[in-house]
């Protein structure tokens, strides 16, 4: 079964101006008109379990787990946002990938630009591919003596990715572009492995989760650094796999 949604959700740092959540997978930032079914917000959530109006100053995919900054007004939101802008923002994530990538890399793809089927598009609105590039580290690797795919065995590894630039989708999309897909991830990933996970790994969620974020804070200007281990059906793999030391 897929993983039940934290009620309240994890707050990992908090004062008078920003809050930070453990986002977990599964859960939208805001609404979308493409899952209009859906009740349930990170920032409706938020809102109503501190009691006050939340503004996100980024954003994580749906699947994506971890930690999720938002402004307590427009106005520092729009501060942190703009950071991110900038790429002043230090973003690490974990993720389980199909395959053993090299030991570590620079992946530079530009990426097109994707949009929600109801989103604007201005005469600003370029299609044209932008810049993406994306710092990898392999951390852990495993091959297990089973046939998932063609070959008698199935080899995962677990990577470090740092996005430099912000586009949408962009950790999925490169991980496709070296042909080591995220598992979990069925739009950009394997279909066999993701449904090996779910079936016999007990492992349904997107294997991908942010677990540090460093930004300067919009109104004392200090350094800030939020932590954050994978935990859930996540950590059960790193777990499982003997990687659990590795993050």
């Amino acid at each position: 079964m897929p993983e039940l949604l934290p009620d309240p959700l994890p707050i990992l740092y908090r004062d008078e101006h920003l809050i930070v959540i453990d986002k977990p997978p599964g859960l939208l930032v805001h609404r979308s008109e493409i899952d209009r079914h859906e009740t349930r917000f990170a920032i409706q959530m938020l809102r109503d379990q501190i009691g006050q109006r939340v503004w996100a100053a980024h954003r994580l995919d749906r699947g994506t787990s971890g930690i999720l900054l938002f402004g307590l007004n427009a106005e520092n939101a729009s501060a942190l946002g703009k950071q991110f802008e900038a790429g002043t923002v230090k973003k690490r994530y974990l993720a389980v990938v199909r395959g053993y990538p090299p030991s570590e890399g620079i992946i530079d793809h530009p990426l097109t630009r994707q949009r929600d089927p109801y989103e604007f598009r201005g005469a600003q609105s370029s299609m044209e591919p932008q810049d993406a590039l994306t710092h990898f580290r392999k951390l852990a690797e495993i091959e297990l003596p089973v046939a998932v795919d063609r070959y008698p065995s199935s080899r995962y590894a677990l990577v470090e990715l740092e996005p430099i630039t912000g586009r949408r989708h962009q950790l999925r999309r490169h991980m496709k572009h070296i042909a080591h897909p995220i598992i979990g991830d069925a739009t950009h990933g394997k279909g066999k492995h993701n449904r090996y996970f779910a079936e016999n790994l007990d492992c349904n969620r997107l294997l991908l989760a942010c677990v540090e974020l460093a930004f300067e804070h919009p109104v004392s200007g200090q350094r800030l650094e939020i932590k954050r281990p994978v935990s859930g059906e996540f950590a059960a793999i790193l777990a499982r796999f003997g990687w659990a030391a590795t993050q």
